[in-house]
Formats: C-alpha cells, sequence, structure tokens
C-alpha cells in the first residue's frame, strides 16, 4: 500500500503497514484515537504521530492527548 493508497500523508513505510495492521485504512479514522494508543505501534514514532496530528487538523479532526 502506498502514500496515495493508504491516505496517510508524508508516512513511511513501516507507519503506513504499521497503521494498516491495526485496521487504520483511512487517515478520518484516526479522528480520536488516543496518542500513546498510535505511539505503541511499532513504526510509529513522534515523527509519524505529528505528521498524523497535522494532517487530521488540515481537517478538522485530531487525535486525543
Amino acid at each position: 500500500m502506498n502514500e496515495a493508497d493508504s491516505n496517510f500523508p508524508r508516512l513511511s513505510a513501516p507507519a503506513r503497514r504499521a497503521l494498516a495492521l491495526a485496521g487504520y485504512e483511512r487517515l478520518e479514522e484516526l479522528d480520536g484515537v488516543e496518542k500513546a494508543q498510535l505511539s505503541r505501534l511499532h513504526g510509529i514514532g513522534p515523527s509519524a504521530v505529528e505528521a498524523l496530528r497535522s494532517a487530521l487538523a488540515e481537517r478538522g479532526l485530531s487525535l486525543r492527548d
């Protein structure tokens, strides 16, 4: 799955795979998900969380702290 297919912006392949393995296929599915929950996924580091937070904010969505 590539970035365009997944709708996950500026994420590394390991981060996209981690999200897919956790069942997330679209950015909008992360609205309201706890930041700590994402951070526990292997492949999701601080830069991936920040990229996701920024992309969600652009759509009026957000992660929970």
